[in-house]
């Protein structure tokens, strides 16, 4: 199966082409693609320092053609990933889709439920699999949660808070171009991580959401929402309040602060869970700083969303969520290669049912509370019905 890229920023460095690059190692996919308009975004992947030393000998084909040329190119039922800003999603998607091919995409798949409906009608069409990357799904300690949760463990959500602030280098990067706040916001990028992980823990949907939002200047001028606090909903009464920024400083110990805290009751007892998702266990302090975005001469690493590990080469070996998230998606695109449509459709409503993978079908509640939270950023936090 060839794979195509169409993004080189930041999540393509940090997780889906490490992943793919490992794929590819395996012998799970064929040539490697990766489609940016900027020179220079490829150039700076190709020479990636971890890149380098994790996949001796490996390397993509850069291509800067406008994406929908370079996806036409393509033979029928490839995968084409879709690592672009938020607001382009649906026309790489959709291009995509028209050019019969699986589509694996980065949270949020698009912004409104009409486009994801739209999706939906245009893959069922032709038995195309369209997988959203919600990473934290294949979190271990969501997985755990998961289960115990739907076996009734914890009773029923009621109350909750969630957090999750990236750094603030992130506002000297690629962001400051379309991070802006007539395109997206805090919560819309990052706060749909843990509005999704509820959902998918409990089974519940999101019945109405309220962001208020703080505007604020990137370096280059631009104003975006960069700090929002959220509350949404659920079709329980519960209440949900998730913090999002790029605000957490520079200099604090881990990649950013992240944390999920969930009350619940059998209406006898009470119950609760609580992730802290941002330290899990380790505290190092280095000889010097190792250098890199937010680095930092004492630190708390996770182990668990991307790391490289040496199991004895050749390169680096990369394990964790991020990885498995990415590869169980790109692996259901490989089960679905030379079956029939109706066998492909057969797969694909099985995975909808299942609702591991994120699909439009499953989880259409974000594009819900993302076009309601759109919305009411906009009127200082009014309450949106979904």
């Amino acid at each position: 199966m060839q794979v195509t890229l169409i993004g080189g920023g930041m999540i393509a460095h940090d997780q889906i082409l490490p992943t793919l690059f490992h794929m590819q190692r395996l012998g799970r996919i064929g040539e490697l693609q990766v489609c940016d308009r900027r020179p220079e975004s490829l150039e700076r992947l190709a020479a990636a320092p971890n890149l380098v030393r994790a996949f001796p000998g490996q390397s993509f084909v850069p291509r800067t053609e406008p994406f929908a040329d370079v996806i036409g190119a393509l033979p029928a039922e490839q995968l084409v990933v879709v690592a672009v800003p938020d607001a382009a999603h649906y026309d790489v998607v959709m291009t995509a889709l028209r050019h019969q091919q699986h589509v694996l995409c980065v949270k949020p798949l698009v912004l409104t439920v009409a486009q994801s409906l739209d999706i939906e009608k245009e893959a069922g069409a032709r038995g195309l699999m369209v997988g959203i990357e919600y990473h934290k799904r294949f979190d271990d300690r969501s997985l755990m949660a998961r289960r115990r949760y739907q076996s009734g463990l914890f009773g029923e959500f009621k109350l909750g808070t969630a957090c999750l602030l990236e750094k603030w280098y992130y506002r000297y990067s690629n962001f400051q171009n379309w991070f802006t706040c007539d395109a997206s916001d805090a919560f819309t990028y990052i706060g749909c991580h843990y509005v999704d992980l509820v959902a998918f823990i409990t089974g519940l949907t999101p019945a109405a959401i309220s962001v208020y939002g703080i505007r604020d200047k990137f370096p280059n001028g631009n104003e975006g929402w960069l700090w929002t606090d959220a509350r949404v909903i659920w079709n329980n009464g519960a209440c949900l309040n998730v913090q999002n920024a790029l605000g957490f400083p520079d200099a604090g110990p881990g990649s950013n602060t992240q944390s999920l805290t969930m009350y619940c009751s059998n209406g006898q007892v009470g119950a609760w869970l609580n992730h802290s998702d941002d330290y899990r266990g380790l505290q190092y302090c280095y000889t010097e700083n190792p250098g890199g975005d937010g680095a930092t001469t004492y630190s708390e690493p996770s182990p668990d969303y991307f790391q490289y590990q040496d199991l004895g080469g050749p390169g680096l070996t990369p394990v964790g969520y991020g990885y498995r998230s990415v590869a169980y998606i790109a692996e259901r695109a490989l089960e679905l290669q030379g079956l029939a449509k109706d066998a492909r459709t057969a797969l694909l409503n099985q995975w909808d049912a299942a609702g591991v993978m994120a699909t439009p079908v499953n989880s259409r509640y974000n594009e819900a509370v993302v076009e309601g939270a759109r919305k009411s950023i906009q009127q200082d936090g009014a309450l949106i019905r979904l």
